[in-house]
């Protein structure tokens, strides 16, 4: 079964992208290479969960607009 956190990550563009897990490198205090493998690890939880405001809501938003969001 593919990662939904993946499929998400690859569809966007590079630099929303790095936003992100760099956002959630710093709430964990963890790289951004660890944050991408942490999400999309097969066992990972949604993104959303890893993610504090404000950028968890513009993910939340930005997964709207690609159909992605009712997991």
């Amino acid at each position: 079964m593919t990662n939904r956190n993946a499929q998400f990550l690859a569809v966007i563009d590079g630099g929303t992208k790095a936003e992100i897990l760099e956002s959630i490198a710093v709430h964990y205090g963890i790289s951004s290479e660890k944050a991408f493998a942490e999400v999309t690890d097969d066992q990972a939880e949604h993104l959303l969960d890893y993610m504090v405001e404000p950028q968890r809501t513009a993910a939340s938003v930005l997964m709207h607009r690609h159909g992605m969001r009712g997991w």
